[in-house]
């Protein structure tokens, strides 16, 4: 609240002249204290708070032995190198494979992906199954895509390519570490691979 002040200047003439009372104003700031932690507890009650966003993960059981791996067809394979730079590197299959890159967006990554599992479906048909919610019968591509983060890759990184697994609704795929075959293929591409079929699935036992 406000108060006023006087100083009393004793209100006698001088020279012919009357001096008037000088006032002076000060405001008492200590009920604003009160309003600031009134506004902060309303604020902290009306507003929603940012819920996190979580994807469900299907993790491997440990202890997996190669014998125990169901064979796949390299047709059907994709691999991601996901390197530095926010570039990912990706090739089909084993055999002779093309090094490639592009990037995370919708015109990259994801068309990729879509490219990809259009020749899967054409080749191989649509994988039918049980949605294991709802019990509904549903149909998918027999597409597996290979993720396989590299050191000079970020975090985000992952999570970007995690994100386009849902997006594109991959139902097979699988993240690996990146074996030093892939990484020299990286450096130099005309080199070519050799990363044969028992490599990679040792790979996957790690």
């Amino acid at each position: 609240m406000a108060e006023m002040q006087t100083a009393d200047t004793g209100g006698h003439k001088k020279g012919g002249k009357v001096r008037s009372k000088k006032m002076s104003t000060r405001i008492d700031f200590t009920p604003m204290v009160d309003l600031g932690f009134l506004l902060i507890t309303f604020f902290m009650l009306t507003t929603t708070l940012a819920k996190p966003q979580i994807m469900a993960l299907v993790m491997p059981e440990k202890d997996v032995k190669v014998k125990d791996l169901e064979p796949v067809k390299e047709s059907k394979v994709l691999t991601l190198l996901l390197g530095a730079n926010d570039k990912v590197y990706w090739y089909e299959g084993i055999t002779k494979p093309t090094l490639d890159s592009t990037d995370y967006s919708a015109e990259g990554l994801r068309k990729v992906i879509l490219n990809k599992m259009e020749k899967v479906n054409q080749q191989f048909g649509m994988d039918e199954y049980e949605d294991a919610k709802t019990k509904e019968k549903k149909q998918g591509s027999f597409i597996t895509v290979l993720i396989k983060p590299t050191k000079e890759a970020r975090y985000k990184n992952l999570v970007d390519a995690l994100d386009e697994m849902a997006i594109t609704k991959v139902r097979y795929y699988v993240i690996l570490d990146v074996s030093p075959a892939e990484e020299t293929f990286i450096k130099n591409p005309a080199a070519g691979l050799d990363f044969n079929p028992e490599a990679q699935a040792d790979a996957a036992t790690q």
